[in-house]
Formats: structure tokens, C-alpha cells, sequence
């Protein structure tokens, strides 16, 4: 599965540490956790004695994230002690952990539709709501097994200096390489490319799923000799970008934002025609903090000032609504989860990719490697 924009959120944090944004020790304290903790799990330390909750992100500076937004409160209001782990939290690893038949985490960060396929398959548990309030969420951020912390998009950005002030407004201005002449960049890992593919080729956005995924191929291979490069990682979409190797890309929100910033406006982007996605909280089948204090941390994290907090280290946006009120007018521009914006957005459907996306990853990269 992917989970590449959680970690690229790391990256971020520590471009932030190089621009003087994050301040050193905070720096070295995220880094040395990033060394210690999964060293620790690796050895085999066992923190059975005071039994901590293990909660897994991606690492790096988002440890700090993590810690500043959500676990130093948590363990003040309620006395449970917390340990991040930045091991990643792959579907592979989760599996793993559970099978192991001895798992050391307890709350992992995970792709909405990744908790879903977890809990089909009895490796994660179904949350508990009556601990959990899910009504703090919109309907469509939750489900049995996992219910979103935050929120990213993947967006159109463009380089008005190629464009001017009229660039595209669409996938179809994407497309068309005669009107918008120029190379392009695409995401490697398949989420939102084929419904950009579909939606350039006509398809309407209320009708895209299930997804037609040969016409949506055989439309990205109209586009592919002038994708300059398929991105795997953000900070390969944003170089591409400001050094002009591509004039527009299909990339994530947070990092349209730094280019935005870094290039003084010349790199533009906006919410229309975007691809919105959730990264959910689940818990392991049998994690050993116990179940209680699992779902503690997850009504903890669903309140607004920590994710006002998440939004202002990593650019995600909440999954509560309510965290707008604590926003800016500048800062609600930007929040991808905003009302406004979601209006231009259409969101992922979190049911079709638990079902279909193994096999047709493997598609779309066999496509993409002709």
C-alpha cells in the first residue's frame, strides 16, 4: 500500500529545521527518538512494565509532530505514558507485528482504505465508538475499523512563468499538451492518477467509480511522452517543479505550498478538481496496551487544538471540522479539509481501493514501466 505522503510530511518538517522554522534542539530531540525507539523494539526491550502506548507514524520530525500535537497531553490528562515509534507503519509491518504473536504497537497511522483492508482481514480490531466519538468526523471519514486524523489532497500546480496568470483549471488543460505546451509530472504510486486520467478523458466526476482502469491506462499513455518523470517521493515533485524541469504536476497540497513559498508565488496551485484523501488511526487485534487506552488516545487526537497543532507542523488537514474555528482566514486558504475547499474537491473512495488496490497497482506499474 502507499503511504508515501506521511512520510514526505517528514521531510517537510526537517526542510523547516534547515530554514530555521524548527528549532535545533527540537530537532535533535525528534532525530535522537528516531534512532533510539525503533533500535529499542528491534533489540527486543520490552516496555511491559509500565506498559506505554505505542503509537507508529513515519518517523523523523513527526515525532516531534506527534508529541507536541497529541501525546505530551494525552499523558498529562490522563497519566498513560506514550512511545512513538517511527518505524513506519507498512501494511507489511502491521501484518507482521501480529503475527509475530507478540506485537509491540498499539495505534498506527494508516491509509483510511489500508485500515479497512486490516480489519477485513483480522489484523486490526474494530474501534470501539462508544468510546470514540465518530460524530466528531464527517460520516464518510470513518468506518468499522478506522476513523481519519487528517487529511491531504493531490493537486494541480503550475509554473505561471510558462503559463502566465491563465493555467490550467482542469485535468483536461492537464491533458492538453497543444493549449499548455511543456513536460509534466506524475505520481507513481497510482492514487488520484486515474481519476485525473478519467476525468481528462470526459468521464463525470459523480460517475468515476468504479474506476474504468483500461481507459484510464490507455489515457495516461497519451500523456506519457511529455511526463518528464513519474515522482515517488515529494521532494523529487517539488524539485522537478521549481528548478522548471516540469511546467505543471499532479502533486500533494503540502508540498504546492512550499513551492508556492519558495518560488515568491511564480509555482500556483488550487483546490479545484483536486483528489482529497484520509489518513485514519487503527488499532492492532490484541495490541498490548490493551484496548481502553487505545481508544483513549484516538478521542484525544480528534480534538481541534491538536489538530490545529498537526496542521500548523505538517500542512494535513484536520479531520474535525470544528478545528476551523481556531483558524485564520490565511490558514483556512490553505487547509485542504476546509469547506470551501472540499467543495472543489472530489474525495477518494476508500471502498474501491481496500477492494481493488493490490492488483491494480501492479497494473498501473507494469503500464508505467513500458
Amino acid at each position: 500500500m502507499s503511504q508515501h505522503h506521511q512520510r514526505d510530511c517528514i521531510e517537510i518538517l526537517i526542510e523547516k529545521a534547515r530554514g530555521g522554522q524548527v528549532s535545533r534542539r527540537t530537532f535533535i530531540q525528534a532525530m535522537g527518538l528516531l534512532a533510539a525507539v525503533p533500535l529499542a523494539l528491534r533489540s527486543g526491550i520490552s516496555w511491559a512494565a509500565d506498559k506505554p502506548l505505542v503509537v507508529v507514524n513515519w518517523g523523523g520530525d513527526a515525532l516531534n509532530a506527534f508529541r507536541s500535537a497529541w501525546t505530551d497531553s494525552f499523558t498529562k490528562s490522563t497519566g498513560i505514558p506514550v512511545r512513538i515509534d517511527g518505524a513506519g507503519p507498512t501494511e507489511g509491518a502491521i501484518r507482521s507485528q501480529l503475527a509475530s504473536g507478540r506485537p509491540s504497537w498499539d495505534v498506527v497511522d494508516v491509509d483510511s482504505y489500508s485500515a479497512m483492508t486490516l480489519g477485513r482481514d483480522q489484523v486490526l480490531q474494530p474501534l470501539d465508538y462508544s468510546m470514540v466519538q465518530r460524530d466528531l468526523v464527517a460520516p464518510s471519514l470513518s468506518h468499522e475499523h478506522g476513523i481519519a486524523g487528517y487529511l491531504f489532497s493531490y493537486v494541480i500546480a503550475w509554473d505561471s512563468q510558462k503559463y502566465g496568470d491563465n493555467g490550467p483549471k482542469n485535468w483536461a488543460d492537464f491533458w492538453n499538451v497543444e493549449k499548455f505546451p511543456g513536460k509534466r509530472t506524475l505520481y507513481k504510486w497510482m492514487n488520484g492518477m486515474l481519476e485525473a486520467a478519467l476525468l481528462a478523458d470526459g468521464v463525470p466526476a459523480d460517475q468515476l467509480y468504479p474506476l474504468d482502469v483500461p481507459r484510464a491506462l490507455r489515457k495516461i499513455d497519451e500523456l506519457k511522452p511529455h511526463v518528464l518523470s513519474f515522482w515517488g517521493s515529494g521532494a523529487e515533485s517539488q524539485q522537478l517543479m521549481i528548478e522548471g524541469e516540469a511546467s505543471m504536476g499532479a502533486i500533494w497540497h503540502t508540498r504546492a505550498t512550499l513551492l508556492h513559498e519558495d518560488s515568491e508565488g511564480r509555482i500556483k496551485w488550487g483546490f479545484d478538481n483536486a483528489f482529497l484523501n484520509a489518513s485514519s488511526w487503527g488499532v492492532l487485534k490484541d495490541n498490548p496496551a490493551g484496548k481502553a487506552p487505545a481508544m483513549q488516545f484516538i478521542q484525544h487526537a480528534l480534538q481541534p487544538a491538536g489538530q490545529l497543532k498537526l496542521f500548523e507542523a505538517l500542512g494535513n488537514g484536520p479531520s474535525n471540522a470544528a478545528t476551523q474555528q481556531l483558524m485564520s482566514a490565511e490558514q483556512r486558504e490553505i487547509n485542504c479539509a476546509s469547506e470551501a475547499n472540499m467543495k472543489k474537491q472530489i474525495f477518494l473512495d476508500t471502498q474501491w481501493y481496500a477492494d481493488h488496490y493490490s492488483s491494480t497497482l501492479e497494473q498501473y506499474l507494469t503500464h508505467l514501466s513500458k
